[in-house]
Parts: structure tokens; C-alpha cells; sequence
């Protein structure tokens, strides 16, 4: 359509023509409010994807609440120690978690040494955004697996059953704590993978006639069975096959007064009182640990070798032949292992209630004929002395201070830090000891958390953690 204008001062006239496409030209070239709808659209995508956001948290949340009650499930239910079932165990935990309908499957693979404990859940958390794409809820899984499996075991287990030992029950709690400590590591299970060596010590080790046959030796006598180590050895953990060694004397020079007493020989006399090595039988330990009782003096050194020589390779062809003679298990042919076996735990559960003390002996001349050994066996030393011998001549009868309290600290921390070298896990209990005692005793341990320091029948309990974490459980996922 075309409209007419006239002009009314020049009084022209001009067409113009007007429609729906100048109408749209219009509308298009107008940029009023682009920016709020854009906004607008910016703004709705931010809602969702915050909304995003708070649906997975929403979800992880539960994922974690479902893991954390997994992991705690099968960390129970691994326990060989555990009475119940590792299924029932598992299924009670998410009941009384108020998620029991959400655990789909219990897998459980055990043997003689060893449990793994594998549980798989599931749950859903509904969305409240991520619906508006066409997801209505997140699926939550859970997988865990736990597992206490107890590989080769080396232990020496060294007792302090000096003297000093007989005050305050002291010997009644050790006896006590040792026996808890020997059916928690031997057990079932642990057939033919856990050795115990029991080193009973006080003034001396006594080695015990199969062990002293076995070695290189100047045998003098057949009362008790120490020898005399050198103090070189004690830098190493390795025993000296090819030295021979001198036999310990036998004779007590304690003496009260009153008698010819000759119970507390500087080496230990009777056949509880010997080393029990590489065993497997609780019962035997534990009965021969019931008769322990209190004598001599304190020699931590002395048990501190032992203890470490019967987890050393070098120590392994006596150990061997003790089997060929049926001592020893055969299923421990081949120990001591290599201290690079990856299999193999060595560690040492060193215990005292004192430190090293001195001791004395009789002087070589006086103790060199077969009459002389049978003399002094029968005499108790100080005794004989003081009735039959002149005082002024006395001091020629002995060698005082053998060994003397700074000597034994000395190879106490010597043959320590040798074993710790070796990888050889050092646990230590200070039974009653005083600040010098516990402290020698933390300086021989791993680390300070594997010294325990007790009272009365705290000891019990240090045993029985001590084992604990020989048997310690691993989370694997």
C-alpha cells in the first residue's frame, strides 16, 4: 500500500510505501534485551551443574559410609583369631551399620596361615538435578579385602631368670606372660611356620649338651654346658663355627655365709634352665617355662648372643644336624634363613627385670685338671675359701670382675646394633628396671615404641601386644 504526503509550506508532494517487511526489518535490527536472556540461560546452566554437584556428593557420601563400614567388616572377619564365621562376622557388622540390605557377597579364602576376606555392597542415592537429564539415581559401590596371613617366623625368646627375679612375684608374672606369649604365636595355623628358641639366661646361657656337641669345644666337664665367647663376637650376629670355644667353669662363688650352697652356679645346671631351639610345641615351652626360678646374676649380654645366633645363617649347619638327630623339627630344615628371605620374619623378644652385673672366676691355675673341675662342683667356692684357705691367700683363687657392668652394657650394645644390622626386629621389656636398665634395654630396641616398660602384670599385656603385631593384620584394598 502506498500513502500520499503533501507538504503545507512547499506544498510538494512525496510518496511512501509501508508493510510487513519493514515491520520484521525493524523488529530484527532491535538489540533491546539480548543480555537478560542470555543471562537468563547462563543462570539456568549454573543451577545445573551446581545441582550436578550436590547429587554426586550426595552419592559419595554414601559411598564412603558404605566403604568405611567394608573395611571395618573385613578386618574383623580376617582375624584368625576370630571365634565366628568371617560370613557372619561381615553380615553383623552392616546390620548394626543399618546397612544390611545393602551387602551383596562374601568371599573368604583361607588356609593353615592365613585368611583373605573379600565383601562387595551396593546402594543407590536418588538425584534431585541430575533427574532433569534423564538420571534419575547413581549407582554406589563398595569392594573391600583384608587379610591376616602369618608367612615364616624366626623367634628367640630370651628370659631374664636372675636372682632379682624372685622379689615382688616376679617370677610367677613372667612365667605367667611367657606362657600367653607362646600360645599366641604357636597355634594351629602356624604349623611348620613359626620357631620358637627359648634362651633362658642369668649369669651365663647354658647351651644345652646337643648344642655343646656341635660345636668345636675343650670339653672339661659334664655339669653344665656354657662357653666362654669372646668379646669380638659380640659385633657380629654370626656365630664362629670354626673357633673353639672354652667351657665354662662350674662352680658358685655366691655365697651367704652360713653354707656350702651350690644351687646358683654361674652356669645354670639343670635342663629347664638350657636353650630350647627352633621349636613348635607350646606345650614343651610352656612347661618348661613353669618351672623357671629365680638365680645367680644378670648377664643380658650373654642371652642377647644366644638370641641372635640362633637366627643367623652361620648357625644353620648345627641346626641341620640337630635335625638329623630328631631335636629339632624337620620342617625347619634350612633355618636360619637368609636375612634377604622375603618370607621370613627374624625378631628377638628380649626381656629383663635388671642390667648387667658382674662376675667372676676361678683363676686357670686352680682350674686345670679333671680333680679341680670335680672339686669345685662339689665346693661352693667362697665357702671352701673361707674355711680352708688364708685370707691373704684368697685373692690368688680368682679372676674378679670376669666381666664387669660397664663390659656388659658395652657388648649389649655391641651385638644390638650387630642384629639390628641384619634386619632382625629387636623387641625389648624392662620388667621393674631402673633408669639405667631401661635405658640400655630402649637402646637394643628397633625402635623406642618396641621397648615396653612394666610393672607386675602390665608384663602380660606387653607380651601379648608384642605378639599382637607379629601377627598384625594388613588391609590389602
Amino acid at each position: 500500500m502506498t500513502r500520499i504526503f503533501r507538504d503545507t509550506k512547499t506544498g510538494s508532494v512525496s510518496a511512501h510505501t509501508c508493510g510487513l517487511r519493514g515491520s520484521m526489518r525493524a523488529f530484527v535490527d532491535d538489540d533491546d534485551g539480548s543480555m537478560t536472556i542470555f543471562a537468563c540461560f547462563l543462570l539456568m546452566m549454573m543451577l545445573l551443574v551446581g545441582g550436578i554437584g550436590v547429587d554426586l556428593m550426595r552419592g559419595e557420601m554414601e559411598r564412603t559410609r558404605l566403604q568405611n563400614t567394608i573395611d571395618r567388616a573385613v578386618l574383623a572377619a580376617a582375624d584368625l583369631d576370630q571365634q565366628m564365621s568371617p560370613e557372619a562376622v561381615v553380615t553383623d557388622y552392616f546390620e548394626k551399620s543399618g546397612l544390611g540390605d545393602y551387602l551383596q557377597s562374601v568371599t573368604v579364602d583361607e588356609g593353615l596361615n592365613y585368611r583373605t576376606v573379600t565383601a562387595r555392597a551396593r546402594t543407590s542415592s536418588k538425584t534431585q538435578f541430575m533427574r532433569l537429564m534423564g538420571v534419575s539415581e547413581l549407582n554406589v559401590p563398595a569392594v573391600g579385602t583384608a587379610s591376616e596371613r602369618i608367612a615364616n617366623v624366626e623367634i628367640s625368646l630370651v628370659l631374664d631368670i636372675s636372682g632379682s627375679m624372685s622379689s615382688n612375684s616376679k617370677i610367677e608374672n613372667l612365667r605367667d606372660a611367657a606362657g600367653v606369649f607362646v600360645d599366641t604365636v604357636i597355634r594351629p595355623e602356624t604349623d611348620d611356620l613359626v620357631s620358637l628358641s627359648l634362651v633362658p639366661y642369668s649369669e651365663h646361657v647354658n647351651a644345652g649338651k646337643m648344642i655343646f656337641d656341635e660345636l668345636n669345644t675343650i670339653h672339661r666337664h659334664n655339669f653344665s654346658y656354657c662357653l666362654e665367647i669372646p668379646d669380638s663376637e659380640f659385633s657380629s650376629a654370626a656365630f664362629d663355627l670354626t673357633r673353639t670355644y672354652d667351657q665354662m667353669q662350674h662352680f658358685q662363688w655366691n655365697y651367704d655365709g652360713y653354707n656350702n650352697d651350690r644351687t646358683d652356679t654361674v652356669c645354670p645346671q639343670y635342663n629347664y634352665e638350657t636353650i630350647t631351639p627352633l621349636s613348635q610345641n607350646a606345650t614343651r615351652l610352656k612347661a618348661q617355662i613353669s618351672k623357671f626360678q629365680p638365680r645367680a646374676g644378670t648377664s643380658i649380654f650373654l642371652g642377647m648372643k644366644w638370641a641372635t645366633a640362633l637366627l643367623d645363617p652361620s648357625f644353620r649347619p648345627v641346626v641341620n644336624n640337630l635335625i638329623t638327630d630328631n631335636n629339632i623339627d624337620s620342617a625347619f630344615s634350612g633355618r636360619p634363613v637368609a636375612y634377604d628371605d622375603q618370607e621370613t620374619l627374624k625378631t628377638i623378644i628380649l626381656m629383663t627385670d635388671g642390667k648387667n652385673d658382674r662376675s667372676n672366676r676361678i683363676a686357670d691355675w686352680a682350674y686345670d685338671s679333671s680333680s679341680d673341675y670335680v672339686h669345685w662342683s662339689n665346693y661352693n667356692f667362697n665357702w671352701y675359701l673361707s674355711r680352708y684357705v688364708n685370707y691373704y691367700d684368697r685373692k690368688y683363687f680368682y679372676v674378679s670382675n670376669y666381666y664387669t657392668a660397664s663390659q656388659g652394657d658395652y657388648l649389649l650394645d655391641n651385638i644390638c646394633d650387630a642384629a639390628k644390622e641384619k634386619g632382625i626386629v629387636i623387641w625389648a621389656i624392662g620388667f621393674e628396671v631402673d633408669d639405667h636398665g631401661a635405658e640400655q634395654m630402649k637402646n637394643c630396641a628397633s625402635t623406642p615404641s618396641h621397648f615396653f616398660r612394666v610393672e607386675g602384670v602390665e608384663i602380660t599385656e606387653a607380651f601379648k601386644a608384642i605378639a599382637r603385631t607379629i601377627n598384625q593384620l594388613r588391609l590389602t584394598q
